[in-house]
């Protein structure tokens, strides 16, 4: 014969037993009203450099490339804007971007990739693109510098693939929707080449 009383007293014997050794809640889950001793329960935990659930969910400002500025020809002297003399075009193809937090600011990491062509007057060495990355929070400007990039061109039959990152962007105050990111060619006033 089935003893009932017996089995339901050793389901619930069982059940205590194993509670008991799955109570150690060493991540702090059972904390669910207190995010940041949650959090810090977490991130002790983590290895160096890994990305804090906090900073998954925080805002990272996109980038935005202006019209005018995702292309670059330069032109042999005195051949401004006429297509035989092009010495080289280059063009912006992608960006991104990466968020690091800190107390009252934040940094950037802004990557560009990108391609030159070489034009009917190309040829192989060292080219400098005028980079510029600017962040601006509202109508002001919190962050602009403008690089020289160095692409070397070892062929004249293809295109050149290149890539650019600004890894030391310093942002005060924290990451909001007021806060836009350009980058794109930066030639300065126009002048006579």
């Amino acid at each position: 014969m089935f003893n009932h009383r017996v089995f339901a007293g050793s389901v619930v014997a069982a059940a205590v037993l194993l509670s008991g050794c799955q109570s150690e809640d060493k991540l702090g889950a059972f904390q669910l009203g207190n995010k940041n001793a949650q959090e810090t329960a977490q991130s002790a935990e983590l290895p160096a450099g890994a990305v804090k659930e906090s900073e998954l969910r925080a805002y990272c400002p996109p980038v935005a490339l202006r019209d005018g500025t995702t292309f670059f020809r330069t032109y042999q002297k005195g051949g401004q804007d006429d297509p035989s003399k092009v010495i080289y075009q280059a063009s912006i193809t992608d960006t991104t971007r990466s968020c690091q937090y800190a107390n009252g600011s934040f940094s950037m990491n802004v990557a560009v990739a990108g391609r030159v062509v070489p034009g009917p007057v190309g040829n192989t060495g060292n080219i400098t693109m005028p980079i510029r990355v600017a962040v601006l929070r509202g109508d002001d400007v919190v962050y602009s510098k403008l690089f020289q990039h160095n692409v070397a061109i070892a062929d004249t039959a293809g295109a050149t693939q290149f890539i650019f990152n600004d890894p030391n962007i310093m942002v005060p105050g924290a990451a909001d929707r007021s806060l836009q990111v350009f980058v794109g060619f930066d030639e300065g006033p126009t002048r006579n080449r």
